[in-house]
C-alpha cells in the first residue's frame, strides 16, 4: 500500500486528504484496525520517532501518550512504586511488574491523565496483553507499535465498538534524509533532524556543581529526546525515567517552564497520601476522577470540597489540600531534571524550576545572559550542562 485515503484533513472541510509515499514505494505502516485520520497519523509518526529513539539510546522499552502532535507524557519501562501505581490507576493490573513495555505505558499515560484523554499511544516494543488490558479501559484514539501479541490485538480491536485505530509500523523503516512540507502553497525542504542525543551531549557542565549522576543523565536524555518531538517553544521536566511535565508551544520560555512545572507538581501531588486516600464514590469513572483530582489539587473551575459539590464525587467530605500543605510536600522534592529546546534568556526559568525540585538542567546555552542563568543555578547548587544544540520542532 503506497497511499491511504483519509476521511478528511485537519478539519472536516479539508478534502480530499491522503497519506502517501512520494517516491511510489509502500507505506511503512499497516492499518490492523480502524480508520485513522490526518491528525492521528501526525501523532502516530511523531510519537513513534520519540519512543524508537528513547529505546535506541537507553536500551529500555519506551512509551508515549500524544495529543495534537506533542507528548502529554513519555517514559521508559522502569518498575512503578505502589504510590505511583495508585496515582496512575494501575495498581490492580496483574503482571505489570513483569512487563517493561507495560510499565512504560503506565508511566507515560499517568503523567498528565487529563491531557491524555483521547490520546494516541506509541510503544517502542510489541504490545503485550498486560499493556492492551490497560489501554482497553482508557479513552484513546489509537496506537502505533512495531507488533502486537495475537491476544493483545484482539483486546485492542474490541475498543470503541470495534473501531479502535491500531497501526503497525515497520521497525526497520528509515526515512529519506530530506523532508518536505507545504505551507500556503510554498514548499519547505530541510534535512531531517537526525542529531543524536546521548550522554556525550551532557559533557559541558558550566556550573560550580559538576556532580551529574547516572540517573540524572538518563532523565536529562529523556527530557531532551521528548523535546525533540514537541512543538516549540518547549521545556520538559523528567524524573525517575519519566517526562513528568511538558510545556509545549508557548511563545515565552518562562511560560513553557511554568506550564511544565505545574504539570510536574501535579504529578508529584497525585502521589501524596492526601490525594491517594480521596474517598471517591464507586460510580465515579476514571476520567471524572482525573478531573476531580486536578480540581482538588489545582482548585480550578470548581471547588470539589465545597458543600453541595463534594457529594457528587465523594462518600464523605474531604479536607481541602491547602497551598501550605502542597508547598510543604513539594519542598521535599529534589533530583528533578529539566531540559529546554533553546537557551534560557533569563534566570526566571531557573527560579521557577527550583520550586518544582529541579537539581539538574540541560539547555543549549548561547544567551547574552548565560552568566546570570549560571549564577542562579549556582545559588541553588544545581548542575547545568550546555548542550550547544537547539531542538526546535514545528
Amino acid at each position: 500500500m503506497n497511499e491511504f485515503e483519509l476521511k478528511y484533513g485537519c478539519n472536516p472541510n479539508q478534502k480530499p486528504a491522503k497519506i502517501f509515499m512520494e517516491d511510489g514505494s509502500d507505506l511503512p505502516i499497516q492499518i490492523l484496525n480502524g480508520r485513522p485520520g490526518y491528525i492521528n497519523f501526525l501523532d502516530a509518526l511523531n510519537s513513534w520517532q520519540l519512543v524508537k529513539e528513547l529505546k535506541s539510546i537507553l536500551q529500555i522499552p519506551a512509551a508515549a501518550s500524544f495529543k495534537h502532535v506533542s507528548p502529554a507524557g513519555a517514559a521508559i519501562g522502569l518498575p512503578l512504586s505502589e504510590e505511583l501505581k495508585k496515582a496512575c490507576f494501575v495498581d490492580d493490573i496483574e503482571g505489570l511488574d513483569d512487563s517493561a513495555i507495560g510499565c512504560a505505558f503506565a508511566r507515560a499515560r499517568g503523567v498528565d491523565r487529563m491531557c491524555s484523554f483521547g490520546d494516541w499511544i506509541a510503544l517502542s516494543d510489541p504490545c503485550d496483553v498486560v499493556t492492551a488490558t490497560m489501554i482497553k479501559r482508557e479513552v484513546s484514539d489509537g496506537i502505533i507499535a512495531p507488533g502486537y501479541d495475537p491476544e493483545a490485538l484482539e483486546i485492542l480491536k474490541s475498543k470503541r465498538n470495534g473501531n479502535y485505530n491500531v497501526v503497525q509500523i515497520d521497525e526497520a523503516y528509515i526515512p529519506a534524509e530530506q523532508e518536505k512540507k507545504q505551507v500556503f502553497g510554498v514548499t519547505f525542504q530541510q534535512g531531517r533532524n537526525n542529531f543524536r542525543i546521548d550522554e556525550e551531549l551532557l559533557g559541558k557542565v558550566v556550573t560550580e556543581n559538576k556532580d551529574l549522576p547516572d540517573a540524572a543523565k538518563r532523565d536529562l536524555i529523556i527530557a531532551l529526546i521528548t523535546l525533540k518531538y514537541t512543538q516549540s517553544n518547549s521545556v520538559a521536566f523528567a524524573y525517575d525515567g519519566t517526562a513528568i511535565g511538558v510545556g509545549a508551544g508557548q511563545q515565552s520560555r518562562v511560560h513553557c517552564t511554568r506550564l511544565a512545572g505545574g504539570k510536574a507538581d501535579t504529578w508529584f501531588l497525585r502521589q501524596s497520601s492526601k490525594v491517594l486516600s480521596l474517598p471517591f464514590r464507586e460510580d465515579i469513572g476514571r476520567p471524572d476522577r482525573d478531573n476531580c483530582i486536578d480540581g482538588y489539587i489545582n482548585k480550578n473551575e470548581e471547588d470539589v470540597t465545597a458543600d453541595g459539590v463534594w457529594e457528587r464525587y465523594f462518600t464523605n467530605k474531604p479536607e481541602p489540600f491547602t497551598f501550605e500543605e502542597q508547598r510543604a510536600y513539594l519542598d521535599q522534592i529534589k533530583g528533578v531534571s529539566l531540559g529546554s529546546d533553546a537557551f534560557f534568556p533569563f534566570s526566571d526559568n531557573i527560579e521557577r524550576a527550583k520550586k518544582s525540585g529541579v537539581s539538574y538542567v540541560a539547555q543549549p546555552g548561547g544567551s547574552v545572559r548565560d552568566a546570570q542563568v549560571i549564577e542562579c543555578c549556582d545559588k541553588y547548587n544545581m548542575v547545568m550542562a550546555f548542550t550547544g544544540m537547539r531542538l526546535f520542532h514545528h
